[in-house]
């Protein structure tokens, strides 16, 4: 037979399980928190879905969260994903309400919401708003189960089709299945990181080579101005080269003294060219 129909078609059935769970003492109804899963004691509110509860099979789903009645410590009790641990069997007996295999601890109500506890009074009896045992609730489901698993085929797998309860074949009920299939998003989350981590090393790999290429184009740069001041400084110098040649070669060029002239003579050059003593007369004159 096809497995987990009856919790892939719960909203079928919400309809006519659908109960809300009143404690017989303190007449507030039970209702699970969306936030954390946990239980709370508040006025009975019809319109509310966290305040529903269905029967599928022995376990209690709440119809707001689309969780179940669960056991998370030893006294401790929340709705959590069903299907996961913790008890998610509960048997039903007079009102009261314990998990399967420990019939000696039931749910009661008190100051914080609800726990587990051996006391067997008003506080630990579960009605709807109609004042019946959530019991007959259960009864009832199971009736109603039953009925609708005698009008089920079996699947067979040279039929090609399954025709199941309420009119719903196969393929309707693949559908369902999809809808209320629990994705595991761990391969998004794994893709998500990888690609992070891609980004990442691409972003260090594009930032070195902008750094390297910064830094050659400055070394650059600074060649450049270096060869510039060494190029001005050589023509400043080969500028002044040739000044620096005449004055050298100045003293060079002056006309010797012809090796017949006398010191303290002073010789006179004439504008014919001829070149005479200035007191060599004067002295023959004395003679």
């Amino acid at each position: 037979m096809l497995r987990g129909w009856p919790h892939s078609c719960a909203r079928f059935f919400a309809d006519t399980e659908a109960f809300l769970m009143k404690n017989a003492k303190v007449k507030l109804c039970l209702q699970a928190s969306p936030m954390d899963g946990s239980l709370l004691l508040e006025d009975c509110n019809p319109d509310s879905d966290f305040q529903h509860w269905s029967w599928q099979g022995d376990s209690l789903t709440n119809h707001g969260t689309q969780s179940c009645l669960s056991v998370v410590e030893a006294d401790r009790v929340q709705t959590s994903l069903c299907g996961s641990t913790g008890y998610m069997s509960w048997d039903c007996s007079n009102s009261l309400l314990s998990p399967m295999g420990s019939s000696q601890a039931y749910l009661v109500a008190n100051k914080k919401g609800v726990a587990l506890n051996n006391v067997r009074g008003l506080k630990a009896q579960w009605q709807d708003v109609a004042d019946r045992s959530v019991c007959e609730e259960k009864a009832e489901q199971d009736r109603y189960f039953t009925a609708a698993l005698a009008s089920t085929h079996m699947y067979d797998p040279t039929a090609g089709n399954v025709t199941l309860a309420l009119g719903i074949d196969q393929v309707e009920l693949e559908e369902l299945l999809w809808f209320f299939r629990r994705e595991d998003p761990s391969t998004w989350n794994y893709s998500i990181l990888a690609l992070s981590f891609v980004a990442m090393i691409l972003g260090l790999l594009l930032l070195s080579i902008n750094v390297v290429r910064n830094r050659k184009r400055k070394i650059h740069m600074y060649r450049e101005a270096e060869q510039t001041v060494q190029q001005a400084e050589l023509e400043a110098k080969q500028a002044l080269m040739p000044v620096q040649e005449y004055d050298l070669a100045e003293p060079l060029k002056q006309e010797p003294v012809p090796q017949d002239q006398r010191s303290g003579e002073v010789m006179v050059q004439w504008k014919d060219g001829t070149v005479t003593s200035l007191y060599a007369e004067r002295s023959e004159d004395a003679t």
